[in-house]
């Protein structure tokens, strides 16, 4: 059983199709890069598994229940694009905020656990208005990993971090889907980032263009690498 499967989604506003016949499948404990220019449909469809857009058509599924769901959510941690914190309190009020939210246990531990990993020790009683873009953005990943979820939505997480602390969080992804049986479903317009998933999908105008390993995309267009594979996709 895939951790989401979805099947013939369809999402119009208005004229413009968002999601066009959209088929996807991501198997369980997985790292899923879900790649295509803006405008392309990945955030519409990370919406519509959180019941944020309601599809027009087609059948979706998530950790063997059909979504969207309030039953899932306890389930999924999910990051957008912008952060979404509480900008008038510190950035430990809103890990903790978030952590009651999700009745985790021990939860100061679990502060102090992602504090760390995010190294924001040093930033940790600054008001997120205070912050930089970065930093916010990492407080907004915290907030997405509070609860230790089955399942992760990161929405271009490492955008306007470090290039040392967006290693560091690959590694943290690593481990969540191999010691914690996690599922990952990330986008991103990083092609180095995309070359570490176990999968990735290309995506343009709603459409999937092809699915696999990206060692697999790459041979089947005959390219040089992953970026030149999705230009050829594109085109083809």
């Amino acid at each position: 059983m895939e951790a989401i499967l979805g099947k013939g989604l369809e999402k119009r506003y208005g004229k413009v199709k968002a999601l066009d016949g959209l088929d996807i499948r991501v198997e369980y404990g997985e790292i899923y890069g879900l790649i295509g220019p803006n405008g392309s449909g990945k955030s519409t469809f990370i919406k519509s598994l959180l019941g944020i857009v309601r599809l027009d058509r087609g059948e979706l599924f998530a950790l063997g229940r059909r979504a969207p769901s309030k039953a899932l959510l306890k389930d999924i941690g999910y990051m957008p694009q912008e952060p979404a914190l509480y900008y008038n309190l510190t950035v430990e009020e809103n890990l903790r905020f978030f952590g009651k939210l999700y009745g985790v246990p021990r939860l100061e531990e679990v502060v102090e656990e992602v504090i760390g990993l995010l190294r924001l020790e040093e930033k940790r009683r600054e008001l997120v208005e205070s912050l930089s873009g970065g930093m916010q953005r990492r407080v907004s990943l915290g907030a997405a990993l509070i609860h230790k979820p089955k399942l992760l939505l990161l929405d271009e997480p490492t955008v306007g971090i470090d290039p040392v602390l967006r290693a560091e969080l690959w590694d943290y992804f690593r481990r969540a889907t191999k010691e914690m049986g996690a599922t990952i479903l990330i986008t991103t317009h990083y092609m180095d980032e995309a070359r570490r998933c176990d999968r990735v999908g290309f995506i343009l105008a709603g459409r999937m263009l092809a699915e696999g390993r990206p060692e697999e995309l790459v041979r089947g267009v005959g390219a040089e690498g992953l970026e030149e594979a999705y230009v050829k996709y594109v085109k083809g």
